[in-house]
């Protein structure tokens, strides 16, 4: 692999875009605590309310209580502003409706870069992608473009949202091009993030859920950086 190329610093405020609760903390947390920390602005804007996620658990019950999970996990890593699109959970569909939503928040809350997640078919050899995931991440790489293009929807700009230009959306990525240091407090900070998710987790393995959250952040901070795919 060729060197990856640091990560720009040029920047004040960010925006992550992912499809559900939980999806931040999976690594990137990291970052986005070393950033909060150096004084940088970070949002959350996540697609549903992953009320679809936790089995034997009625939706009605475990989005409230997904949302609540989240919340907390934003606190660890400096996040304070959280917001849902409220779409329903394990179906998001590729199109201009969602294009559209993101696109309207990425000019509400004007962030020089907006980052989400692995939209490839695999996020490891042998790993199927779920569907949210691929369709929220080639969205987010269209709404982009979108939210700087005054023409495309001028609805919009009758909102009073003038056309927004994102210098960078990066990716994280199974085919990384930019590393972001991370320190050790950055990492402890993922790791409590994580752990915040604590119902969530305990529905997806038996081991305890400290330990599930250390070895998932280990598993993309291991060497101390957070890798991304940077387009701009």
């Amino acid at each position: 692999m060729n060197e990856l190329e640091p990560f720009p610093h040029d920047w004040q405020r960010a925006l992550v875009v992912m499809a559900h609760p939980d999806d931040p903390e999976y690594g990137v947390a990291a970052a986005v605590a070393q950033w909060t920390a150096a004084g940088k602005e970070v949002g959350y804007l996540l697609a549903t309310r992953g009320e679809a996620g936790i089995a034997g658990m009625n939706p009605a019950e475990a989005g409230p209580l997904r949302v609540e999970e989240q919340q907390r996990a934003c606190a660890h890593v400096g996040v304070r502003h959280l917001q849902f699109l409220d779409l329903p959970d394990g179906r998001l569909e590729e199109g201009l409706q969602l294009r559209r939503l993101i696109a309207r928040e990425i000019r509400r809350q004007k962030p020089a870069l907006v980052i989400t997640l692995n939209h490839r078919e695999t996020w490891r050899p042998g790993a199927w992608n779920s569907s949210d995931h691929r369709v929220m991440g080639r969205s987010v790489l269209d709404a982009a473009a979108d939210a700087g293009n005054e023409w495309i929807f001028p609805e919009l700009l009758a909102e009073g949202l003038p056309a927004h230009r994102v210098r960078w959306v990066a990716v994280a990525s199974t085919e990384p091009s930019h590393r972001q240091p991370v320190d050790s407090a950055s990492v402890a900070a993922a790791v409590d993030s994580l752990s915040e998710h604590r119902r969530y987790l305990a529905a997806l393995s038996d081991v305890p859920v400290r330990e599930q959250a250390a070895a998932q952040v280990k598993m993309v901070t291991g060497d101390g950086q957070v890798r991304f795919e940077l387009f701009g």
